[in-house]
């Protein structure tokens, strides 16, 4: 890690679960870490928490079901801190929403999240990479098992179409680089069920919800 020490990483949904754990270490290890998510709140109390640190904590609210909030992002990030070293991919939502009686309106939330905006933000971090000549970036997507092999549980299948898209993404990103002869590393990380507030918002039914923490529980 100590080639990242002072060095820039964004992180999206960094305010709970994965993404909030992912700004915590960066931090311990000595990164400048940019935290986003739509509300900050809790990006805010986690770098209160962690003053003293070797690293830094900058939260920006940012929703990245919209492009203009995200390039205002990058744009803010260039001007602030030079631009972006490293970038974690981790914002996604889920929402149970089948195909015969889903709301398109979660569709195409889901789609705008987990598929554009993940999309629009390994653009711009490249173009930041590229642009300051910093070839030994890192762009990582988290993904989802949900992105290898369907839950056979009637709702989720929307958003695992989402991850679907994502894996396909990770693959056509690492070809592209490697056209253009980059340097900059490509890493997917597919989780199985992490009991975050994930669980609650895929899954509307407590009972539901507890039923999937057991799961990985006994697992």
């Amino acid at each position: 890690m100590d080639r990242w020490v002072g060095r820039v990483a964004l992180v999206t949904g960094a305010s709970a679960g994965i993404g909030e754990a992912t700004v915590r270490k960066l931090a311990q290890l000595g990164m400048k870490v940019i935290g986003c998510a739509r509300r900050t709140e809790k990006i805010e109390a986690l770098k209160n928490e962690l003053k003293g640190t070797p690293g830094s904590i900058v939260a920006i609210q940012c929703d990245l079901s919209k492009e203009d909030e995200i390039l205002a992002m990058f744009e803010k990030i260039r001007t602030e801190f030079g631009g972006v070293d490293v970038c974690v991919n981790n914002a996604g939502l889920g929402h149970p929403a089948p195909l015969l009686s889903g709301d398109t309106t979660l569709w195409r939330h889901m789609l705008d999240v987990n598929v554009l905006g993940l999309m629009i933000c390994c653009r711009e971090a490249y173009k930041s990479m590229q642009e300051r000549k910093v070839d030994d970036g890192h762009i990582f997507l988290l993904n989802s098992m949900s992105g290898h092999r369907m839950i056979s549980d009637g709702n989720s299948h929307v958003y695992s179409a989402t991850k679907y898209a994502v894996t396909a993404i990770t693959e056509g990103l690492r070809n592209e680089l490697r056209a253009v002869k980059s340097h900059i590393r490509v890493t997917a990380v597919s989780p199985g069920f992490v009991d975050t507030e994930f669980i609650l918002r895929m899954y509307e039914d407590e009972k539901r919800a507890e039923e999937v923490r057991n799961i990985r529980k006994v697992r």
